[in-house]
């Protein structure tokens, strides 16, 4: 049995959709349609109950499903376990801030020079995408800004820390010049710049999701020039006067041109380290935890985060 053929049938169940199936396998429609059609005539029954819009597993499908993910996991857990017995560790790790980057490269010379032969594979996305990677194991762990950790078990989460969200204003906006201090109140943001244009995060983000219940709680409903996930870009759109936005402390740069207010009330976000619910740690993977933690604990990542 080809195990990557489990992974086709894993796909389209979580895709409901043989279009969207292919595209996330880089397959051919038509061979996913073939290799399905091929496998059900050789079960006897239906692996999914075929409706107008989605592709439902049956009684049977779902059997096979939880067939295919044990192998799968077994494959994964025989996999890490030979790696191990030379240091060989191939270890997916998941990013989404500038603050985790940063730690990244950190961390990495010493943690290659320790382990050469291991292997980091590293995944730049936004909360969402990484915490259904994380749920159906596709990757190992992620470093996060987190603003909600439920949808994982207590012992996959280690809190790294917390960061203060703070509004970003163009040095030479006139607002400045009415506050030259370092704290903005909720309801001057809506009283104050409401005819300002927001630069926000994109959908997904946890800093999107923060302040989006500042908007909701002013019932304000702000001017947004572009949305984005690039912090770079935003923060040098704010430094040409171009509009305001909203930043994690550990992003706060260009001080001669940007007037970073803190928030009354203040607004966080969460740093966590995530793990997938059946990760196998050996040598390297529990130091990378154990260095990643390590980075996080350090005097100068506690200055950003006060």
């Amino acid at each position: 049995m080809d195990t990557r053929h489990l992974q086709y049938i894993l796909t389209i169940a979580q895709k409901q959709n043989m279009t969207k199936a292919a595209e996330e396998l880089f397959v051919s429609q038509s061979s996913l349609s073939q290799y399905l059609g091929k496998l059900e005539q050789e079960l006897g029954v239906p692996l999914f109950e075929r409706t107008r819009n989605k592709l439902l597993l049956t009684p049977a499908g779902e059997r096979y499903v939880e067939a295919a993910r044990k192998i799968l996991d077994i494959e994964k857990e025989t996999y890490a376990d030979i790696r191990s017995l030379n240091n060989r560790s191939h270890i997916t790790l998941g990013l989404t801030s500038q603050l985790c980057l940063r730690m990244l490269t950190a961390i990495v010379p010493s943690f290659k020079k320790e382990f050469p032969e291991a292997t980091l594979e590293i995944t730049e996305s936004n909360v969402i995408s990484l915490t259904r990677q994380l749920l159906e194991e596709n990757i190992d762990c992620a470093v996060m800004a987190v603003h909600d950790t439920t949808a994982f078990s207590q012992d996959q989460v280690d809190i790294l820390g917390t960061e203060e969200i703070l509004l970003a204003v163009p040095k030479n906006h006139p607002y400045c010049k009415k506050n030259p201090g370092n704290v903005v109140a909720w309801k001057d943001i809506q009283k104050e710049l409401n005819e300002d244009n927001f630069l926000i995060c994109r959908k997904g983000s946890t800093l999107r999701e923060v302040t989006n219940q500042l908007f909701s709680a002013l019932h304000f409903d702000p001017s947004t020039m572009c949305e984005t996930n690039s912090i770079i870009t935003t923060r040098a759109m704010v430094a040409m006067g171009i509009g305001i936005t909203f930043i994690g402390k550990s992003c706060k740069q260009d001080e001669s041109k940007i007037h970073y207010y803190r928030l009354d009330p203040p607004l966080t976000r969460n740093f966590a380290l995530i793990r997938r619910k059946n990760w196998v740690l050996h040598t390297p993977e529990q130091r990378l935890c154990e260095e990643i933690k390590k980075y996080f604990k350090r005097k100068s990542v506690k200055a950003l985060m006060k």
